[in-house]
């Protein structure tokens, strides 16, 4: 299971938790961080990735288009990257349910 990382949010990310989501990503070493919200949409469903963003447009394509990609919201507003860390580490276990079950699409971190 691996993260394809937002370019809102640190690429530090992937390696703080690649303990819990091997071979995850960040945009910018794909290089997607200038490309369009579909684009990388696109890009995470072509390549197994679950959205990790603040972004709410991916909050709105995964209602229009359903899943694969899953989406993780961040919903924290402005915060440092130790904190989203822990809402990852903390929610590990329903994150790895709403792929393995395919109940769910899009899970919104607070």
């Amino acid at each position: 299971m691996k993260l394809l990382i937002d370019h809102n949010l640190s690429p530090r990310l992937v390696a703080l938790v690649s303990d819990l989501f091997p071979d995850s990503v960040h945009v910018q070493t794909q290089g997607l961080e200038r490309e369009t919200d579909r684009i990388v949409w696109d890009f995470a469903q072509e390549n197994d990735c679950i959205i990790v963003s603040k972004d709410s447009d991916y909050v709105d394509y995964s209602a229009a288009f359903g899943f694969p990609p899953h989406v993780i919201s961040i919903q924290t507003g402005n915060c440092d990257t130790t904190r989203i860390e822990s809402l990852l580490r903390h929610n590990a276990k329903a994150i790895h349910e709403m792929v393995s079950e395919g109940t769910a699409g899009l899970i919104a971190l607070f």
